[in-house]
């Protein structure tokens, strides 16, 4: 029989709605990384923002994933399927992307601002994680059969290219001037573009639901019920939330997410107020240095997913993964000070983990629980991950704040600041070890095996 369009081209078709949503996440959420130092003087900006403000604002990213909205909001995936629930939080997405836009051009006082910032951060945050869990889960539903791995891979390469466009692209938009006080529309310059990336997001978001129920129709013919929920025996249960939180496999994962993200999304936030110190070098120099973080995930995240596809070894490559993001951070913190090789020597070797690690860790989920429960255990591993990142975006921007004043107060804060990532990738590593030892113990889950061509 001869295969529609949709059953031959469908899942690649699907894949390019998925990703740019995502690109724009990724771009909003660190739209101002490499511009970091303009809020370490509140007097630099018209927003007067401070260190401890940024990263207050940061942190708010992860308030309602951890208490409880990323949980709840899971298992509605489960229960209504990614079309309804991934609609309603890649609009939140937009709207929480709205309202910090607005908090930073209305010309409030600067509290007031943060605050507005603040929430508009959580309501983009949730909205981001949940459409991220729909967007994985989407990819497991699409490519269950075929390479996996190599999906979430691309996927997870063209949303980090979105990082690396703001890592680009911020710099330029808001170019640096040690004597200049920048105006609001100068700040929010980075927050416009984001807001037209996120546009086109929701249009090929709205392509994709389209195209998912056109799927379900063809491929589960008078079967399909909620975005292809079946309605019989298997159907998820609010029970088998607790199956998931009983599976040690789960804490392995959830763990390992925590410590290795937090150690590279946690640093990006401050990529600016740490590499510029360090390294004695410029504000546009420190954007393509951290840049070469998600470049390398553009190149290295499919070609390491099409890896494990192949030849699996999944739980090795988390351990590799982490062992080089541990290299990365003492080197930016030990390394000399002042020389910029070191810099992009560790921006090399935490590219390459940051590469590694997800390649093999986002495909392991499917294989350690039911289909059913793939979108709660998505949803509360991405939990874990947050409630870490809540904590570290916190904890780092009040050690910058707390490092003081004076000529080497930057030094000291940077410093202080990469001890705590060196210390979560030591962690890292240690569950990545555990993971490979459940991975030999218990050989029928194929953690270690290829997937399916």
């Amino acid at each position: 029989m001869k295969q529609s369009v949709l059953q031959k081209y469908g899942c690649w078709i699907a894949l390019a709605c998925l990703v740019v949503p995502m690109f724009a996440s990724y771009y909003f959420d660190d739209m101002f990384s490499t511009i970091s130092y303009l809020f370490e003087d509140p007097s630099r900006t018209q927003l007067g923002w401070d260190a401890a403000g940024y990263g207050l604002y940061t942190s708010g990213y992860s308030v309602l994933c951890v208490f409880g909205g990323l949980v709840v909001c899971g298992i509605l995936l489960d229960k209504w399927g990614v079309r309804v629930t991934g609609s309603i939080f890649v609009g939140m997405m937009v709207a929480g992307a709205a309202a910090v836009l607005y908090a930073i051009t209305a010309g409030f006082a600067p509290q007031r601002s943060l605050r507005i910032a603040y929430a508009g951060c959580m309501f983009f945050g949730l909205g981001s994680e949940i459409a991220g869990t729909a967007v994985t889960r989407s990819i497991a539903k699409w490519f269950r059969h075929g390479p996996m791995a190599l999906a979430m891979g691309l996927q997870l390469a063209i949303a980090r290219l979105g990082t690396a466009f703001a890592l680009v692209l911020a710099p330029r938009l808001v170019v640096e001037n040690s004597g200049h006080v920048y105006t609001l529309a100068e700040t929010a310059r980075p927050a416009v573009v984001g807001m037209g990336l996120m546009a086109a997001g929701l249009i090929l978001w709205a392509l994709f639901v389209a195209l998912d129920a056109r799927f379900d129709r063809e491929e589960m013919p008078g079967q399909a019920r909620h975005d292809g929920q079946p309605d019989d025996a298997d159907a998820f249960r609010f029970s088998d939330v607790v199956g998931v939180l009983r599976n040690p496999n789960f804490w392995l994962v959830g763990l390992l997410c925590v410590l290795f993200y937090s150690s590279i999304i946690s640093f990006k936030k401050f990529a600016g107020a740490i590499l510029i110190p360090r390294f004695g070098i410029p504000a546009e120099t420190a954007g393509w240095m951290v840049s070469m973080l998600p470049f390398a995930t553009v190149v290295f995240a499919p070609l390491f997913g099409l890896l494990v596809d192949k030849q699996g070894r999944g739980t090795r490559w988390m351990v590799l993964g982490s062992v080089l993001a541990l290299a990365a951070h003492l080197l930016l913190a030990f390394a000399p000070q002042g020389v910029p090789f070191f810099g992009y020597l560790a921006m090399v070797l935490l590219g390459f983990g940051y590469s590694l690690v997800p390649a093999a860790l986002w495909p392991s989920v499917p294989k350690i629980v039911p289909d059913k429960v793939l979108g709660t255990t998505f949803a509360l591993v991405y939990w874990v991950q947050n409630l870490g990142l809540l904590a570290f975006k916190m904890l780092a921007g009040r050690i910058l704040a707390g490092a003081g004043t004076g000529p080497d107060a930057a030094l000291r804060g940077s410093f202080s600041v990469e001890l705590m990532f060196t210390l979560l990738c030591v962690a890292a590593v240690a569950v990545a070890l555990l993971f490979s030892r459940t991975s030999r113990r218990h050989p029928e889950l194929g953690l270690d095996a290829p997937n399916k061509a």
